[in-house]
């Protein structure tokens, strides 16, 4: 299955009818998900009488928001394998899953294109003001076009931090539709990666920050991400810079963001997440009262298409791991 494309999915005869896999759905998927599990699996939806008795009796899970913690895993004697709508697998315990050999079957690349439209829906919303603009209007305040100044995108330079399958997607699109420079820093790829894209492979996150106009995070939540961009790293930044997050709360310090915006060291910020999910005013009321935020609830992969096709991807990827299982066991 290519990045935010479905494709064929998994072939629903490919378990024969009474050897089909019994697989618990913990949570609520879209519908065409629902129908595409109940043609390859004994498929056991939330609702259905049998559901709570997944922690006793499930070898199989799809999930797409539950938490599984270790408490949770080690209450589920026979699992084996997780199937996990979106790329994140940080609601669940994976070190407890590893321990045990449980497999987590994820989802990368599945939802890039709906991410990298909200990180220049975001981009641009930021650049223009807009949440500022519609927030005064709604509160009944007119708002002069003489009183709105924003910033050009085009042609500038779009600093990519993590080269991974969003990224990469991130990179194309700003490219085709605005002539932007890439600069891009990930330690982890070599540095023959995205050979087809042209860019600048930045040697440090430093000069990735001190180069960007915009500055787009695309990394996982670890120990070693979390507070990655602080005081210190906004203090790098170009004052007429924005900072987009559309991976995971926590790698922006949230504190020093609002110190950065209150003394205008960058222009403004784009979040699609927060340490807090969903953000609320007496959380947040201080970053927004900047004026110089866009903030949404982590809605990156929230269309209808990319439920669906995210879904489906996680169903596929567990069927043909169990398939592949029980082939390597005959």
């Amino acid at each position: 299955m290519a990045p935010g494309r479905l494709d064929s999915p998994t072939d629903h005869r490919l378990f024969a009818e009474t050897e089909k896999p019994t697989v618990y759905l913990l949570d609520t998927l879209h519908p065409t998900a629902v129908a595409h599990a109940q043609s390859i699996f004994n498929a056991i939806v939330p609702g259905d009488k049998r559901h709570a008795q997944w922690r006793e009796s499930a070898e199989y899970l799809v999930i797409r928001g539950s938490y599984l913690t270790a408490d949770d895993i080690e209450s589920c004697p026979t699992l084996k394998a997780i199937g996990k709508q979106g790329v994140g697998i940080d609601k669940i315990d994976a070190a407890a899953c590893k321990k045990r050999g449980i497999v987590i079957k994820n989802t990368p690349g599945v939802n890039a294109q709906s991410v990298a439209e909200t990180v220049l829906t975001l981009t641009m919303s930021t650049a223009r003001q807009v949440g500022r603009i519609v927030s005064l209007q709604s509160s009944g305040q007119a708002v002069p076009k003489e009183t709105c100044s924003g910033l050009i995108i085009s042609n500038k330079t779009i600093g990519i931090v993590g080269m991974g399958n969003i990224g990469k997607k991130v990179a194309r699109m700003f490219q085709a539709g605005l002539g932007t420079s890439i600069i891009a820093y990930d330690p982890l790829l070599p540095q023959d990666a995205w050979a087809d894209i042209p860019h600048t492979r930045a040697a440090t996150l430093e000069q990735l920050l001190e180069s960007s106009d915009v500055v787009t995070l695309h990394i996982p939540l670890l120990p070693q991400t979390r507070g990655l961009i602080s005081y210190p790293e906004f203090q790098l930044m170009k004052r007429n810079a924005i900072i987009i997050n559309t991976a995971r709360g926590g790698i922006i310090n949230e504190e020093d963001l609002v110190k950065a915006l209150n003394e205008g060291l960058i222009w403004g910020a784009g979040l699609d997440c927060h340490e807090q999910e969903p953000p609320t005013k007496e959380r947040y009321g201080p970053l927004w009262d900047t004026g110089k935020v866009v903030s949404t609830p982590h809605i990156g992969a929230a269309t209808s298409q990319t439920q669906m096709e995210t879904a489906i991807a996680a169903i596929d990827g567990l069927a043909e791991h169990i398939k592949a299982s029980q082939t390597k066991d005959s």
